[in-house]
């Protein structure tokens, strides 16, 4: 019998729709660690604000696979291409084009889903998303089933299900109120409106917000915000919130005269994983266990059954509301929900001619 160390490899993989790297660790000294290495998964679709398709998320579920077996791996990192967005998604294109109207396909790729999202829980190794920009939908929720998440000041979090025609049934709904609480959970998946990085940092939901804008030689925070906290027109203490009027046209002005450089984002990252490389690996990994069993409790009651309405809403609200953002004019890709309520109210059939009624022109 070969004396060589065993592969628990499911199968060898060369991945081409994410990128997988290995980078040393660093020591308290900064310095490149021989043989022990961070784990980097990046989703690769930045032209359509890295979400995912099918083919990317079979790959996302390889990779953190590799990275759990891999015994030089110390964390693993996950994160996306470029500065505007983590990810804001499954790929609205595909959902579109493939997905809307056939819920025996849809069915099958929640499957796949719900399998990257419990790779992630089910890793090994502590998991770091880390936030380079929008973190939207199911981006959220991939990014939720991560043990930290470290963003960068210009990132917006939230959901967008409701507003396009489907339930934040990835992992929203068993995870959020588990960060921010009940309330919020249910402001954020109903309403589908954003918060800033500042706002997710104050009310629990990311670990640090970075900022990442350079002007001239300096750092400076995201100019689109208050960041300092201030009382709102109730009284009540406000962090993170949009400005108005002159002082956003102003913050404006300074986004588009910097530059975005992720390198404080990156050493923040970096000096996360150093602190994990620096603890008993098994007394870590067991600790981590123990605290994502508060998401598993959530998750494993309801993945399947939650799978299973997906598939179905891809007849009705979906099929409408990933058509509309798919093939709507830009600035509007909504359905007219006043019309869509109205032919409900009075009985209208799901079928063609209801849906040509409510998609946008």
């Amino acid at each position: 019998m070969s004396q060589g160390i065993v592969s628990h490899d499911l199968v060898d993989v060369e991945f081409k729709e994410i990128i997988y790297e290995l980078r040393p660790c660093l020591d308290l000294n900064g310095q490149a660690v021989d043989g022990l290495h961070n784990a980097w998964i990046f989703l690769n679709n930045p032209k359509q604000y890295n979400s995912y398709t099918t083919a990317a998320v079979k790959e996302v579920i390889l990779a953190f696979r590799k990275a759990s077996n891999d015994r030089s791996v110390s964390t693993v990192v996950f994160t996306a291409v470029g500065d505007k967005a983590f990810c804001t998604g499954g790929n609205t294109k595909e959902y579109a084009e493939y997905y809307s109207g056939r819920p025996l396909e849809y069915k099958q790729y929640m499957r796949l889903f719900n399998d990257m999202i419990t790779s992630i829980l089910m890793c090994d190794k502590p998991v770091i998303c880390r936030v380079n920009g929008m973190r939207i939908a199911g981006g959220q929720e991939i990014g939720m089933a991560c043990d930290f998440a470290v963003a960068s000041d210009l990132a917006v979090f939230g959901q967008a299900g409701p507003r396009h025609g489907s339930a934040p049934d990835g992992g929203s709904t068993d995870f959020l109120h588990l960060f921010v609480g009940i309330e919020r959970a249910m402001q954020s998946c109903t309403l589908c409106e954003m918060w800033s990085a500042y706002e997710a940092k104050t009310i629990g939901l990311i670990t640090e917000a970075v900022p990442v804008l350079k002007v001239g030689d300096k750092f400076v925070r995201n100019p689109l915000l208050v960041t300092d906290r201030w009382l709102d027109d109730s009284g009540a203490p406000v962090y993170g919130a949009r400005k108005h009027g002159d002082d956003l046209k102003a913050g404006k002005e300074m986004l588009a005269g910097g530059t975005v450089d992720l390198t404080p984002l990156d050493d923040y990252v970096n000096s996360l994983c150093t602190k994990l490389l620096y603890l008993m690996p098994d007394c870590v990994n067991k600790t981590l266990n123990s605290l994502r069993k508060k998401k598993l409790e959530h998750w494993d009651r309801n993945q399947q059954t939650n799978r299973d309405w997906l598939a179905l809403n891809m007849m009705t609200e979906a099929k409408a509301g990933f058509r509309a953002f798919n093939e709507g004019p830009k600035g509007n890709r909504e359905v007219d929900f006043i019309k869509l309520r109205k032919m409900l109210s009075e009985g209208h059939a799901w079928d063609d001619e209801l849906l040509n009624a409510i998609l946008p022109r």
